[in-house]
């Protein structure tokens, strides 16, 4: 089998390497639109089991999805301040609503619009509209919708999956009657979101509250869950936020209660993105391409037929669709085996890489001399690409769900592996700047350098810790909230803190 390895390696340059990575997995490429992506096929099929997993999830939990405007009108984002400034910076506005042909030939806008409309950034102020024209009294509560959109963000340094200006998401939005309900669904989303990283994505994340600088503009509360990547440094995940009563009120979200006295909603947030693809891409990719969870893989097992002339194409073939209709009879975790058989002429070697580079979990060939001896050959993605294993037919049907699950377990601890490799509990601000080093660039001699990694510290929720960790590119990426409190004290203030925080260069 020729070499086909992605160049540059991670050790070499991280960076494009996972550009590469989506290249050669075929997920996505540039659009003409400067800032945003073409999701080809295959991307879109990652994205597609990611949505239907999740939506099975929210539903379960009592959402129901439903789909809001586009545009947003300049004054209901102006009607929340922090929100309003939290994202001005990044809103794709529209002023008019027609173009006509000027003197020189070319199109011009015209038709100047009342109000500028804005591009949804995100929908907390149009959906919170609508609730305060659906919420009338506490039986019309607690109001649980999502929406699966686009949403716009000017982006000035663009990367595939990771930060584009246009990205696909879910968000979702709920009103209650009191804060202790809105609490907790704030918590209940952030554990779907951890539940589905782990057992779906096979990705380790940590859950906890944001500092105050981090949190959602307008937001009470935001927690988010924040995973270490191959090169070190933190993704943000999944975020969910308690909102308050903060667009309760600059919504006019209210209901009247049992005793008819009119109060304000309680609000939440939540939402994931394909940012999600590039989380997958950057945990579990190696130096041959794209590795995929079998949990979220749209093709589980890809069966190869080897042949030469046109009989043994025939008989080939023959065996491989009786082995796919029995392969998908079995189940792995609530659904059948997902199995394609790729007949296209074209040479063997490279039918193989492709699939290596598109992350298949397991590979199947068949020859001639398979076929007479009963057997099949087994490789594994998560193995050496020219390992293979020889199998009887009949065993592998019976084991395909159990090797599925192995592959999908065996990913997910590797990750916690190199996650714990690379993590450290600092006790000073010196052990910080050790361990990160003064910049980027001195923070190792190469582009595949690793990034530090997850430094637990003490540090207060205060502007100074901030202005510390800017030099060094890192930032407090929440408060883990598994564990026990430890009391200590911040190693920039010298105040007392309770528990850790986890410190990180970030995506």
């Amino acid at each position: 089998m020729p070499d086909h390895a992605i160049s540059p390696t991670r050790a070499e340059n991280y960076p494009e390497w996972y550009q590469q990575v989506v290249r050669a997995a075929d997920l996505a490429e540039q659009s003409p639109v400067r800032g945003c992506m073409v999701i080809k096929p295959h991307g879109y099929a990652v994205w597609e089991r990611m949505q239907g997993i999740l939506d099975g999830m929210f539903k379960e939990t009592g959402h129901q999805n439903a789909y809001f405007p586009l545009f947003i009108p300049l004054s209901y984002l102006e009607k929340e301040a922090q929100h309003v400034e939290g994202f001005a910076k990044e809103c794709a506005v529209v002023t008019h609503h027609r173009l006509e042909l000027g003197p020189d030939g070319k199109l011009i806008p015209t038709g100047k619009l009342e109000e500028p409309l804005v591009v949804r950034p995100t929908s907390e102020t149009i959906i919170g509209a609508m609730f305060a024209k659906w919420v009338q009294s506490w039986r019309d509560l607690p109001l649980l919708i999502n929406q699966w959109a686009n949403v716009v963000r000017w982006e000035m340094r663009p990367r595939l999956f990771l930060r584009t200006s246009e990205f696909l998401w879910q968000e979702g939005h709920t009103a209650h009657a009191t804060r202790d309900e809105a609490v907790e669904e704030t918590l209940r989303m952030l554990d779907v979101y951890s539940t589905f990283a782990q057992r779906d994505l096979a990705m380790p994340v940590i859950r906890g509250p944001k500092p105050a600088a981090e949190r959602f503009p307008g937001a009470v509360d935001t927690y988010s869950i924040e995973a270490m990547m191959q090169d070190g440094k933190a993704l943000q995940a999944g975020t969910s936020h308690f909102l308050g009563q903060n667009f309760a009120k600059a919504q006019e979200i209210k209901f009247s209660g049992p005793s008819g006295v009119e109060e304000f909603c309680w609000t939440t947030s939540w939402g994931v993105s394909t940012r999600l693809i590039g989380a997958v891409i950057m945990t579990h990719a190696d130096d041959d391409g794209l590795v995929l969870p079998p949990r979220i893989a749209p093709v589980q097992i890809v069966l190869l037929p080897i042949h030469k002339t046109a009989e043994e194409k025939e008989a080939v073939l023959a065996c491989c669709r009786t082995l796919a209709a029995e392969l998908a009879t079995a189940r792995y975790g609530d659904q059948p085996l997902r199995v394609k058989i790729d007949s296209r002429d074209l040479r063997g070697g490279d039918k193989v890489w492709q699939h290596i580079k598109q992350g298949v979990p397991l590979r199947v060939e068949i020859g001639p001399r398979d076929l007479a001896a009963g057997a099949l050959s087994l490789s594994r993605r998560d193995r050496p690409p020219r390992e293979r294993t020889s199998m009887p037919v009949a065993e592998f049907i019976a084991a395909a769900p159990g090797l599925l699950e192995a592959f999908q377990t065996g990913l997910y601890a590797k990750a916690c592996q190199f996650r714990e490799a690379h993590s450290v509990r600092l006790e000073s601000m010196a052990d910080v700047i050790a361990f990160f080093g003064q910049s980027e660039q001195e923070a190792g001699a190469g582009k595949g350098a690793i990034q530090g990694g997850f430094a637990h510290v003490h540090v207060a929720d205060v502007p100074a810790v901030a202005a510390a960790l800017e030099p060094l590119k890192v930032t407090v990426r929440c408060i883990p909230m598994e564990g026990e409190d430890e009391p200590g004290v911040c190693v920039v203030t010298g105040g007392p803190v309770a528990r850790r925080s986890i410190l990180a260069r970030s995506y």
